[in-house]
């Protein structure tokens, strides 16, 4: 790459790890960073999409933010694999549970990600294209949830384009597939991941439980997000 950042990302060569956590709010980006990283410091600020690098039991590790939705999230993850010589990019955040085994403050570990998402319509491809995590991420994940004693459940996602869906039963749909969890960037993450030949890997904190109403307040929420944290590090 040059030296010029891209209209998105203020960082110059070299200040990005190899492997970067990727929360969707910025602020959670700082919230890492000065609970789990030393050294940090911030390499970008444009559009307030923070981020920082900084260093993780010896290892180099970024950590920024990467907004809501497949069109954002989909910016980030290809300049920051494209550009910026980045490796791995593990997605840290929330997800509304939809399988009966999934419960709030339950960590997903998305294997796969369905999506009614039009994305992966750029690559002209003959058929339809799975997005799939990367293998060595996602062992490590489980393995890693395992050993810090938290319950994850490994499975598919959806990687929702709409909060709001005017069809009502869309959630039934993806639900009686034995879909686990709804959230909004997995699918652009891992399709991103798949064309640049890199890794990356969805990490999920359940919120809440459409069909049961069972829902996490804010606090609760910082709380149970902490053990997906640990989780993110501990395979960077």
């Amino acid at each position: 790459m040059s030296n010029v950042p891209t209209p998105h990302n203020g960082a110059k060569e070299g200040e990005i790890a190899k492997t970067v956590l990727m929360p969707g709010d910025p602020l959670r980006a700082k919230f890492i960073a000065e609970t789990y990283l030393t050294d940090a410091v911030c390499f970008n600020t444009v559009r307030n999409m923070l981020g920082y690098t900084g260093m993780y039991h010896g290892k180099r590790v970024s950590v920024m933010g990467g907004g809501m939705g497949i069109p954002s999230v989909g910016i980030y993850t290809y300049e920051l694999f494209n550009f910026y010589g980045v490796e791995n990019i593990i997605r840290i955040g929330s997800a509304g549970g939809i399988a009966d085994n999934v419960h709030v403050r339950d960590v997903v570990i998305g294997m796969g990600a369905c999506t009614n998402s039009n994305y992966a319509a750029q690559y002209n491809l003959p058929g339809t294209f799975a997005p799939v995590a990367s293998y060595d991420l996602l062992k490590g994940a489980a393995a890693a949830a395992e050993k810090l004693n938290v319950h994850a459940v490994v499975g598919n996602v959806l990687s929702s384009d709409t909060f709001y869906d005017d069809n009502a039963d869309a959630l039934s749909a993806w639900k009686k597939m034995g879909v686990l969890a709804v959230e909004m960037e997995a699918a652009a993450l891992y399709m991103n991941a798949a064309r640049a030949g890199k890794n990356a890997l969805c990490l999920l904190t359940i919120s809440d439980c459409p069909f049961t109403g069972e829902s996490l307040s804010a606090q609760e929420r910082q709380t149970g997000f902490t053990q997906m944290m640990e989780i993110a590090p501990a395979i960077a």
